[in-house]
């Protein structure tokens, strides 16, 4: 029983912390939503890989031709001329050719010692504009809204800054138990993101990066074998002591529904990568989750089964109290960025609000798959991370 004491003051401490780190992100979003409108506007490249095809893969890839922003191309890259993606994009170039927008396609071929993706970013960049002065990255499903870039972008124009990022927000079409409980798996992580540069990482899904740095750090280069390009951008920022500053308002929307194997599958593999690139992140969420999972699961079986009430019972509550604030704070937050999805995120509160005490069991066997395995599966091509630069493609 003392052994239960103090497992569960510290996860009372920590859901805590937790929630009042809701506030923070609340506040966080609020200061920066409150900064005048940017006229940082250099001609940027938006590089678009893409590989089969994503739900709703036209909507996406349509709305980077409707951003606010007067300079700026699109590169949209894949590795092979069959790829079924390559239809849509040129349906969508000959619709939109009245809007005078650039856009080009980049065949890289396929990948031989790195993730396909990073392949394409590697070749992609190769094709940019002489006059480009700024890159961004975007992933096939996001869905950015029309003033995403010049959102994204603002802060680069502080030399300071290495990189600018944002992140996603799953929303389903339709209810699902496993669309629901990805989002709230991955609300989690985007929660962790804010005013702390030092805390931030790039998400390779929507970033961008002054062309100056990207060739200075020589980041091309340091793409060369690995799987992941935001764990390794993220690595090259933290090498060359360049912050990375989060940018709320460029939160994209991802929208798309998936069975609960599919969100398994997702979440290991994001786990799984973790636990390559960026090793600390893996050992804590191992260590948060199993934390979490014997406390309360103890917690119930002593109310059930013992004599010991009152203490499970007030470990049990302060949890939910934390856990929901937390949860409650970071939809708030959300809202006021995606406003053009407020019906389906206010479907949300309820899943976001109860599916939060699920979430640490699909964590703690993320983990658990990460350390008895480094195999994934990625778009239809199977990897094995053996470093955080070698990579091994089983055709």
């Amino acid at each position: 029983m003392y052994f239960f004491y103090f497992f569960s003051v510290i996860l009372i401490y920590f859901s805590y912390k937790s929630f009042r780190g809701g506030f923070d992100y609340l506040d966080f979003f609020r200061q920066e939503l409150a900064k005048p409108r940017s006229d940082y506007e250099p001609f940027c490249s938006i590089i678009a890989p893409c590989k089969g095809l994503d739900e709703d893969l036209e909507k996406n890839l349509q709305a980077l031709f409707q951003q606010d922003f007067p300079n700026y191309e699109i590169i949209f890259v894949v590795d092979d001329e069959k790829d079924e993606a390559l239809s849509v994009i040129r349906n969508i170039n000959r619709r939109d050719a009245e809007s005078q927008r650039i856009s080009k396609i980049v065949i890289s071929g396929k990948a031989e010692n790195e993730a396909q993706k990073v392949h394409n970013l590697r070749e992609a960049v190769l094709n940019i504009a002489e006059d480009s002065k700024v890159l961004v990255f975007v992933d096939s499903d996001a869905r950015p809204g029309k003033d995403w870039l010049r959102n994204l972008i603002a802060p680069l124009q502080g030399e300071n800054i290495g990189c600018a990022s944002s992140y996603r927000w799953f929303i389903g079409k339709s209810f699902s138990l496993g669309t629901e409980m990805r989002s709230v798996w991955n609300a989690s992580i985007a929660s962790a993101l804010g005013a702390n540069l030092n805390n931030n990482f790039c998400w390779g899904g929507s970033m961008a990066i002054r062309r100056e740095t990207f060739e200075r750090i020589e980041m091309r280069e340091k793409w060369r074998g690995v799987l992941s390009d935001d764990f390794a951008m993220t690595r090259a920022m933290n090498e060359a002591n360049l912050p990375i500053f989060h940018v709320p308002q460029a939160l994209t929307a991802s929208v798309e529904n998936c069975t609960f194997f599919q969100m398994l599958e997702f979440t290991t593999r994001q786990m799984k990568i973790t636990r390559v690139y960026g090793t600390k992140y893996w050992i804590m969420s191992f260590i948060g989750s199993g934390l979490f999972n014997s406390v309360m699961l103890t917690s119930f079986l002593l109310l059930i089964f013992s004599n010991y009430f009152w203490f499970p019972l007030i470990t049990i509550l302060l949890v939910s109290i934390f856990s929901i604030g937390k949860s409650w704070l970071r939809l708030n937050a959300v809202k006021l960025v995606l406003r053009d999805y407020e019906q389906e995120l206010n479907k949300q509160f309820w899943t976001q609000n109860t599916f939060w005490i699920f979430a640490p069991a699909v964590f703690f066997y993320n983990c658990v798959c990460a350390l008895l395995s480094r195999k994934i599966l990625w778009r239809g091509i199977k990897y094995e991370l053996k470093s955080p630069t070698e990579t091994k493609i089983y055709r």
